[in-house]
Order: structure tokens, then C-alpha cells, then sequence
């Protein structure tokens, strides 16, 4: 397992990132996927206040009580479930934000988040109030470091330029480019690192039936899916070669790979120690389909 630094944190980070969202409701079978993992070299994994309503930082503190140390915890903030379970809404606030800590640290049973995330953002909240929760609780030993999780970027630019956010999440594939065009390069220049996800596009990069995706048609996704193939084989298969192709950007610091069984994380493990993609593989993907750009939020 390759690590790389997570911007200007002083967070080592694997290059493959677990996933915790996929995860089902049985503890024990969590908890030893989670320390196969960890036995394999991921030392990061990511979760969230809103999934299963809290109970994804449960089975994932469960799991890693007992390992802490060397482990990066990663779990993000924002959005408030409505009190009769129905949805929730965008909370961005500082009082929420800092309320909201303490429950994840139960949650998590740790007594501090390596970085801690919000969970959207848009540019009508008030972000300094936002920043200031994050840098409180950074103060206060609660977490380490803090990021964002979002695609837009107007917000993205915003955070750069007024926090100390050390990353960003966001999605990226070769079915998705849009980053490329302004986010990675702010990003890079400012030493934020990127966690990536989604990166095998819903499946789509590694055969299932081609559909529109994003503002591409449903051929155009094919021939991406082509194009993966193409370069694939017995040593790297579809899904190691859309991770490699991500993880082949500099500023990104990890691909974050949802994981539920035994067989994800083989997939994932063997993505980590494929070799990287040369460079004419990389313009036979580049090639196959026309880069997109973000036509929001910019």
C-alpha cells in the first residue's frame, strides 16, 4: 500500500481510502472487514453523521476502538436529520456544527476526529460562521485537521481562500472530468488534497448496461467503458484500471471505494498494488470521450 501526505496536514493517508457507507448492520461481520483492511495497509476510512442515522460511525467506532492508533478517522457534518426521521435538512451552522462533534465522538467512541468534514455547502451560507465552528474545534483537540465534501466550485473557492481546509471530496472518474478543468489546479496550487470518489461512475466504467450519465449519452459511456477495457487484462481488471486512472492526479491524496464485502476490499487491495498507467493508456482514456465541465456553481 502506497501513502501520500492529505494536503498540508500532516495526515499520511492510503492511497486506497475505505468507504464506510456501503456497510451493513452486522457489527461483527464490519469489524472484521474493517481489521482485514487495516491488516492490509488502509489506514483511512470515511463515514458520516447522516448515514443509517448515526449508526455507520457506531459499527465503525466499534471496529476501530481497540485500533486506534495510526488509524485516520474521517466523518463529515452538515446535514440535520428532521426529528421524525423523514429527511433532513442543510444545517451549516456554527452551533449545530459544534454540537453535532460531540455525538460523533460517542458515536465513534474516540476522543478525537482526524478530519472532520462538511458535508455540502453552498455559496448563500455563511461560511465564515462555518469556519469558525471548524477552527474551534480544532483549537479545542476535538479534531485534527478539517475539509469539505463538495463538488461546486464557487464553494470550493471560497473555503480555499478564507479556511484552512487541508481537503476537499469530491467525485471523479474518467466519466467525470469536471474537476480538472479549475478545481484541481486551485487545489493543487493551495496544497489541498482531494479525496476522490465515485470512481468507477456507478459501475458504469466496468460493464454494466451503458446509460446516460451526467451530460454524457448513453454510447458515449459505453465507449469509456470500452476504453477501460481496452487497456485491462489479466493483471489490472476494469475496476483496477478506473482507480489507477484517478489516482494517477497528483493532488489527489486517496480514492475513497465503498466497500461492503470481502471481495470489494480484494478489489480494492488489488487495485493499490497494480502498476500505474502509462502514459499512452492514459491517452487512449482521455481520448475515448470528450472532457466535461461543470455548467453550475462555477
Amino acid at each position: 500500500m502506497q501513502y501520500r501526505l492529505l494536503g498540508k496536514s500532516t495526515l499520511s493517508v492510503s492511497e486506497i481510502g475505505f468507504g464506510c457507507m456501503s456497510l451493513g448492520s452486522n457489527d461483527a461481520d464490519n469489524a472484521r472487514l474493517i481489521h482485514h483492511a487495516l491488516d492490509e495497509g488502509i489506514n483511512l476510512f470515511d463515514t458520516a453523521d447522516l448515514y443509517e442515522h448515526g449508526q455507520n460511525e457506531i459499527t465503525v467506532g466499534k471496529a476501530l476502538k481497540e485500533r486506534r492508533a495510526g488509524v485516520v478517522i474521517a466523518t463529515k457534518v452538515g446535514n440535520q436529520w428532521k426529528a421524525d426521521g423523514s429527511g433532513w435538512d442543510w444545517n451549516p451552522g456554527k452551533a449545530y456544527i459544534i454540537a453535532s462533534v460531540e455525538e460523533s465522538l460517542k458515536r465513534l467512541q474516540t476522543d478525537y476526529i482526524d478530519l472532520y468534514q462538511l458535508h455540502g455547502g453552498t455559496i448563500e451560507d455563511q461560511i465564515d460562521d462555518t469556519i469558525a465552528a471548524f477552527e474551534t474545534l480544532q483549537q479545542q483537540g476535538k479534531i485534527r485537521y478539517y475539509g469539505i465534501s463538495s463538488i461546486r466550485p464557487d464553494v470550493i473557492r471560497e473555503y480555499v481562500k478564507r479556511s484552512h481546509i487541508v481537503s476537499v471530496m469530491m467525485q471523479y472518474s474518467l466519466l467525470d472530468r469536471r474537476p480538472e478543468e479549475t478545481c484541481f489546479p486551485l487545489l493543487a496550487h493551495s496544497q489541498v488534497g482531494v479525496l476522490a470518489r465515485g470512481s468507477v461512475a456507478k459501475g458504469l466504467l466496468l460493464g454494466k448496461p451503458a446509460v446516460p450519465y451526467l451530460n454524457y449519452a448513453a454510447d458515449e459511456v459505453a465507449a469509456a467503458a470500452t476504453a477501460i477495457g481496452k487497456i485491462s487484462g489479466p493483471e489490472r481488471d476494469a475496476a483496477q484500471t478506473a482507480l489507477r486512472f484517478v489516482l494517477q492526479q497528483p493532488v489527489i491524496s486517496s480514492a475513497i471505494v465503498g466497500i461492503r464485502t470481502g471481495a470489494q476490499l480484494e478489489d480494492a487491495l488489488r487495485a493499490a498494488s497494480t502498476p500505474a498507467l502509462q502514459d499512452d493508456e492514459i491517452t487512449q482514456l482521455t481520448q475515448a470521450i470528450a472532457i466535461n465541465k461543470y455548467d453550475q456553481h462555477r
